[in-house]
């Protein structure tokens, strides 16, 4: 029965993803817009959702729920920044699916997770998170005013750390975080990871055995 609910409740974590850009491709032009937009692109992406989430259960195991976090989110808030400056850091899309491979095994491995290096996975992988995020806006026609992109900024931050804190609440309350609830969601998030893997190599694969 706790797998069942773990596994419903990372579910209901992922449901928001399959609604509509809160913009539905408006122009970002106030900071209301600002903030919709930021709340609204990390649970439109399964990558992103899944890794906060992961986040949660794997700061919650640490004791470290409310505080963990902030190094992904300040990590986060650079790489967006560095994108926006035209700063563009490598392979972005492939270490997002590392993120979730390299968490959600850990996760699932059972093995203790230290704070340091929980805190060095957080704020690493956080930069090309971000760095996604901020490619997301910098296309924006005549770039974006400085308070719409602080509200763009606030809503990555603010929705965020409230799932990241879901997710470890809801981990923390079946069986107390216990090991076999946090194994099994770090590997969904695992396969999560490897399923995206697979997608990003299945062209240039088909693409060479047809060649």
């Amino acid at each position: 029965m706790n797998r069942i609910l773990t596994a419903a409740a990372l579910t209901a974590l992922a449901t928001p993803a399959l609604a509509h850009h809160p913009l539905d491709g408006m122009p970002m032009e106030s900071v209301a817009h600002g903030l919709l937009s930021g709340a609204g692109h990390p649970v439109l992406g399964f990558d992103h959702l899944f890794f906060v989430a992961l986040m949660g259960v794997a700061a919650a195991l640490c004791g470290l729920l409310a505080r963990a976090p902030l190094a992904y989110l300040a990590a986060m808030l650079g790489g967006t920044a560095l994108t926006t400056l035209g700063v563009a850091l490598p392979a972005q899309e492939a270490m997002i699916v590392l993120s979730l491979i390299v968490l959600g095994g850990w996760l699932a491995s059972g093995r203790a997770l230290a704070t340091a290096p929980l805190l060095a996975v957080f704020a690493g992988f956080g930069l090309f998170h971000g760095a996604a995020f901020g490619a997301a806006v910098a296309g924006q026609e005549g770039g974006l005013a400085a308070p719409v992109f602080a509200g763009y900024l606030l809503g990555l931050f603010a929705v965020q750390y409230a799932l990241t804190f879901a997710a470890g609440t809801a981990a923390r309350r079946l069986a107390a975080a216990g090991p076999v609830n946090a194994r099994l969601a770090g590997a969904m998030g695992a396969g999560v990871g490897l399923f995206l893997a697979l997608e990003m190599v299945e062209g240039p694969l088909l693409a060479a055995i047809a060649g």
